[in-house]
């Protein structure tokens, strides 16, 4: 006999049964919805569009045994959203505590606002766990949310207190090539965060995500090495052999790029971009490596983008725009191979750059937009360089001078002051003053540096002092003064002279490309000086690092174009300065100004007396395309 069943027992036996525990993917595939303020491809997901994303999300769901997940990436591959995915997936179906590791306490708050909070906005699931913010109770601040049995906590690699602020389950460490090698004293950041996992040791989930960045100190890459190394292969459409999609199989004709396609090494079929979807669908990944279940870890380049992101085409042209520049070449191959760049040389040879000097027919060169100063202090002299700045950072050396003196004196820091306020002119007839000056405040001198610094206009003459931490900005501006009422900066020296010593190879004049003149104080001994550094790799607890180190030599010239650099990112980085703009606002050399232009050069060509109370004053001439630019900050 059949017996009708109610909805009441029906409803009490399904509440037997387990729960239904989807995967990251999955859930991802049913309830993502991905902001259009900060999405490339606003609503809802599809791990479809990038299929090489599923098993890297799976990877960090329960049901794996994977406790690691390593991702070693280029840009444009979807890795931030995978993330996302992921702590989406934790608040709503997997609640815990979580943590949440950028590289600093600026970059998470930006992330919170604008990634983190726009996402929870959209999908109905995450904003009913992560109450309003503006309800008093509601446990959702910038740097933390809350949710049933769970909360997410955002900080920077740059906080040990953020690091130590609770035990957490899940851990999402993004772009930790960018993390510091040391924090307040306290060790690496990332040993830091994974120590705050320890607690959950049984059931935890770490994901490390990155663009790699130098050989050999690549945090990343370190990672990825101890993992299972695997790589995403793909179907040839000819023969079916399955490959990785590598540079060295990226074929283009005559440095034409819209003749870019990729070649299977067995057959050398040729795939263009529209074959993309269908060998992306069909690929798998392989391990390289058998290492430890509990860590996996996952390399994937641009070269993978799926159409209408990155293209192959955009991979080459964008390698032609930097073949020749050491610098671009170094980012292009960290962000659209993902991969390590390995430098070429350790130091550069000083007869090289001193060959490379050139005749100036006037004292500033037309392409110049803005002079610094970049000025060091020695126990028995002051040293300091005139550097011309044009677009891209192309810079003219213009004048070196060396001063000898008693420092502990005030006459010489008045001779300084008056050389510091000499007018230079370029060639389209304009007096041009030094705009930004940064001077060495680490000797002995300290206190005569800031009166010095104060006397002169404390916004115009700014005391520095070096970092020699890797990854360390090359200028941290600070938003007030001191108690000696100056704006102590910090410079990371380490970072300048890893970009000074790549212009120092780039061989064709344009953006970071170094001029000197041809005159008596660039003599060979400024350049023995300014090439005096070698960058060498120590070990500390058994963690390799590099660093520049003189040998005793004499450095003074480099340290000079150290602190000149910083003060032209202290322009444009704090103070407005834009140099492709100042360029554009120009006509070229060959163009002849009218009458009235060439009255007005003359008139604006006077020497421009500067006041203590003024930092500086930019005067750039503009008749028809040229135009007046007055930059005054006061104190």
């Amino acid at each position: 006999m059949q017996v009708e069943q109610s909805p009441y027992f029906e409803g009490f036996f399904k509440g037997l049964l387990p729960d239904t525990r989807l995967t990251v993917s999955e859930w991802a595939d049913k309830k993502r919805v991905l902001p259009a303020k900060a999405a490339k491809e606003a609503g809802r997901w599809r791990t479809a569009r990038t299929p090489y994303l599923k098993e890297i999300m799976d990877a960090l769901s329960p049901s794996s045994p994977i406790e690691k997940v390593v991702f070693m990436k280029g840009a444009q591959v979807g890795g931030t959203e995978c993330g996302n995915n992921w702590l989406g997936y934790v608040i709503d179906h997997t609640p815990g505590p979580m943590m949440y590791v950028l590289p600093t306490l600026e970059l998470a708050k930006r992330t919170s606002k604008q990634r983190i909070a726009p996402m929870i906005e959209e999908m109905p699931d995450l904003k009913e766990k992560v109450k309003d913010p503006r309800s008093r109770d509601s446990g959702n601040t910038l740097m933390s949310k809350e949710f049933p049995n769970g909360v997410l906590i955002m900080t920077g690699a740059n906080s040990a207190a953020g690091l130590r602020s609770m035990p957490a389950r899940f851990l999402f460490m993004d772009e930790i090539d960018a993390y510091d090698d040391d924090v307040d004293g306290e060790g690496s950041p990332i040993n830091l965060a994974i120590k705050r996992t320890a607690t959950f040791s049984r059931n935890r989930k770490i994901l490390m995500v990155s663009t790699p960045n130098i050989a050999e100190t690549s945090k990343i890459e370190a990672a990825y090495d101890d993992s299972d190394k695997r790589r995403y292969l793909v179907p040839c459409n000819a023969c079916d052999h399955y490959q990785p999609i590598v540079w060295s199989q990226i074929r283009f004709d005559d440095g034409d790029s819209s003749t870019t396609r990729f070649e299977c090494i067995r057959c050398s079929h040729q795939h263009f971009e529209k074959d993309k979807p269908r060998m992306l669908a069909n690929g798998y990944w392989q391990a390289e490596m058998e290492k430890s279940e509990k860590v996996a870890g996952f390399h994937l380049s641009s070269l993978y983008s799926p159409n209408g992101w990155y293209s192959w085409q955009n991979a080459v042209e964008d390698f032609l725009a930097a073949e020749k520049n050491p610098i671009q070449l170094k980012d292009w191959t960290n962000t659209v191979l993902g991969e390590t760049w390995v430098e070429k040389g350790e130091t550069v040879e000083h007869a090289l750059l001193y060959q490379r000097r050139e005749h100036y027919s006037v004292e500033v060169p037309w392409w110049v937009e803005v002079l610094t100063i970049g000025c060091d202090v020695q126990d028995d002299r002051i040293e300091f360089e005139v550097t011309g700045w044009g677009a891209g950072e192309e810079s003219w050396s213009i004048d070196y001078v060396r001063l000898y003196g008693d420092l502990s004196r005030q006459p010489i820091w008045d001779a300084l002051g008056e050389m510091f306020r000499k007018s230079y002119t370029r060639q389209d007839g304009i007096k041009m003053n030094v705009v930004q000056a940064c001077i060495d405040s680490g000797g002995h001198f300290t206190d005569e540096v800031y009166a010095f610094c104060r006397k002169q206009g404390a916004d115009w003459v700014i005391p520095i002092k070096g970092s020699s931490q890797a990854g360390k900005p090359i200028a941290t501006f600070p938003k007030t003064r001191n108690k000696k009422g100056v704006y102590l900066t910090i410079i990371g020296t380490d970072t300048a002279k890893e970009l000074i010593y790549q212009r120092y190879r780039i061989l064709e004049p344009g953006a970071g490309y170094c001029h000197w003149p041809i005159k008596d104080c660039f003599d060979e001994d400024y350049f023995k000086q300014a090439t005096a550094e070698e960058k060498i790799k120590k070990y500390k607890l058994g963690v390799p690092y590099f660093t520049w180190d003189a040998k005793s030599r004499r450095n003074e010239a480099l340290d000079c174009r150290v602190y000149s650099l910083a003060a032209i990112r202290i322009l444009q980085q704090h103070r407005g300065i834009n140099l492709e703009r100042l360029a554009s606002s120009r006509p070229s050399p060959e163009t002849p100004l009218d009458e009235e232009g060439q009255e007005e050069t003359q008139k604006l060509g006077r020497p421009i007396r500067r006041s203590s109370k003024s930092s500086y004053l930019v005067l750039v001439q503009k008749h028809n395309q040229l135009k007046t630019v007055d930059f005054i900050l006061k104190n």
